[in-house]
């Protein structure tokens, strides 16, 4: 579903659709970046559940997220080694599990990095490039 009310890109049925990402922009977010953002949160101070929720909704520009979908990367994250828990069970309440990231994961933070890096890179260039469309345009425009 998309965001907001995008008349551009409405078919037929009334759904906001756009022919690359199947939806208008949802306000900066990034599809599949969870699982860096709490590689790197946890290796700042591992951390609970509920605590890496409030942490990532207080990022600002990236809004809240699922609880739901935050265990289950979690788990997904544990599964393949990437994190660990163990259970605190001091303090008053129920035992809660704390995360913090494994040495694999510290690796799989810096293949992210590496990657966001390019990706970056590449979207420089596309921006210089498209950019430069515009203002040899306005060029032809004056002359």
């Amino acid at each position: 579903m998309c965001s907001g009310p995008c008349q551009r890109h409405q078919d037929q049925s009334g759904h906001h659709q756009d022919r690359i990402n199947g939806c208008c922009a949802a306000g900066g977010r990034v599809r599949g970046f969870l699982q860096p953002r709490l590689l790197l949160l946890l290796l700042q101070q591992p951390d609970y559940g509920y605590a890496l929720l409030e942490r990532l909704s207080s990022e600002g520009s990236t809004g809240g997220v699922d609880p739901g979908l935050l265990y289950r990367t979690l788990r997904q994250m544990e599964r393949h080694d990437l994190v660990r828990s163990t259970w605190d069970t001091e303090g008053q309440g129920p035992a809660r599990r704390r995360y913090e990231v494994t040495p694999e994961g510290v690796e799989m933070l810096h293949a992210w990095a590496a990657r966001i890096t390019q990706t970056q890179r590449r979207l420089s260039e596309f921006l210089d490039q498209y950019e430069k469309s515009f203002e040899d345009r306005k060029q032809e425009e004056v002359i």
